[in-house]
This record gives structure tokens, sequence and C-alpha cells, in this order.
């Protein structure tokens, strides 16, 4: 049977952000249930021009099923449209399992999610040999528990680059959590709001300020908190440079050669 459901990554934000897979899907579906908190309508508004839309905001998951399952009754596809990339914070294991226990096709397409959407703004990388080979996602303890082993305290001992979704409403907590892990206040950190749209903001500083800058930015939610020695690289001249074009270094496509 094939898939006429399909759980699609918007993006981070900006309308041509989205794959082009999803936007194709969008141009053609008959139903789309699009998370309104996070994507933008607008988005939808010019890809889905001849779908039905629904706003699952304020929908519970038996009614986002209920509308699946009448829409596939009446033979037509659907557009289950998640922010960012559906795997990550996605909510989508639950509705998956209930279309699995339904007996019920589905394809995931994935998207870009907001962390590279925050790396691109930083004009950062995000690996740096030397310094972090090891990006961690994660999120701080809020309404939604975390397992015990990966509380920020734990997980920060690494010292890799880290990605901090979902916790800025909490900046206190998770500079403190940091800094119990073994970050000091002067590890670089930056906040990226609301990465890629037009009223996007960027935020540098270091552990000892973020909370201060984050309260006089007013920034509450919709954006993610990016820790690491990465972020200060250039701007303190370390040489963290990837060995790939270095006219010395040989790999299979190319002989190195010492000046």
């Amino acid at each position: 049977m094939s898939a006429r459901i399909f759980f699609v990554g918007a993006g981070p934000g900006a309308a041509d952000l989205i794959t082009i897979r999803g936007a194709r899907l969008l141009r053609h579906a008959d139903v789309v249930i699009y998370a309104g908190s996070l994507v933008d309508r607008k988005l939808v508004q010019l890809y889905a021009t001849k779908a039905d839309v629904y706003d699952s905001a304020g929908m519970t998951l038996s009614e986002v099923v209920t509308v699946m399952m009448d829409a596939i009754a009446s033979n037509k596809s659907v557009v289950r449209l998640h922010t960012g990339d559906p795997s990550i914070y996605g909510a989508i294991q639950e509705q998956m399992e209930a279309l699995d226990r339904l007996d019920v096709d589905y394809q995931v397409v994935p998207g870009v999610t907001s962390a590279f959407a925050a790396a691109a703004a930083l004009k950062q990388e995000l690996t740096l040999p030397e310094l972090s080979q090891t990006v961690i996602i994660t999120r701080i303890e809020g309404r939604t528990p975390v397992p015990e082993r990966e509380q920020l305290s734990t997980i920060a001992r690494i010292g890799a680059t880290m990605l901090i979704y979902l916790s800025v409403g909490m900046v206190e907590k998770v500079v403190d959590q940091l800094l119990q892990g073994g970050y000091t206040a002067a590890t670089p950190a930056a906040v990226v709001c609301r990465a890629s749209w037009d009223d996007e903001q960027i935020i540098r500083c270091t552990l000892a300020d973020l909370a201060d800058k984050v309260h006089e930015a007013g920034i509450d939610r919709q954006a993610l908190i990016i820790v690491g020695d990465v972020l200060a690289a250039r701007r303190e001249g370390l040489k963290a440079k990837s060995l790939l074009y270095d006219g010395s270094f040989t790999h299979g496509f190319r002989e190195g050669h010492v000046a």
C-alpha cells in the first residue's frame, strides 16, 4: 500500500528552507495539518494552495489522527507539517504508533532543524579539530522530564559543542548546570532566536553574561542556546583547521606535498 500520509519537516522558519520534496508534497496535498505554534502560516499558504488546512496547536493526538483517517477514507493525501526536522523534538512518535496500530502506511520527509539554521546565522562550523568533534543536541528538564543520566550537569562534562533546545525560558538553570558540569564562566555562548525568520535575533556572549543578555533582549521562547569553544575559534585565532585541504595532507583524491 503506497503512503498517503507524509510527516514533513518544514525547516527552521524561512519558507525557502523547506526541502524540494517537502514543498512538492505540500503542493499536491489534499489535507495539511501543521504545527501552528511554530510553523509560519505563510509557508503553508505559499505551497499548500489547494489543501484543507488544520492548525494542530489546539488539537489532541486523537483529533489529529481522526483528521488523517477521515482523509484516507476519502482517498485524500495528508501532509503532517512539523517545524524543523520531525525527528528532533517533533512529537511524531505517538502519531506514528497510532498509524501503525491502524495499519496505515506513511513516510517521513526530513527537514532543516533550527540547530543548523542557527549555525548558519552565526557563520559557525560546529566541529573543529582539536576543539570539538562532538555535537550534543539536548534540552533542560522542564515540564518534559529528562533521564537522570542526561542532566545538563552530567553531559556538560564532555566539553563538546552543545546545542540546547527548548530551554531559553530557564536560562539561569541552564547556566548553573553547565557551570556545575565543567564549563567556565568564560566559555563562549550564543543564542539564536527564530533562526532564519525575518525577525531573527543573535546574541554572542559568555556563560557569565548569558542570562542577562537573554533577559535584556526579551527572549523567552523559539531560541536555541549554543555553547562551546568553537564559537571563539576565529576571534581568538585558534589553529583549528581541517586537514582536508592542507597541501601537505595526503588522502584518496590527492597526494600531499611538503613545501
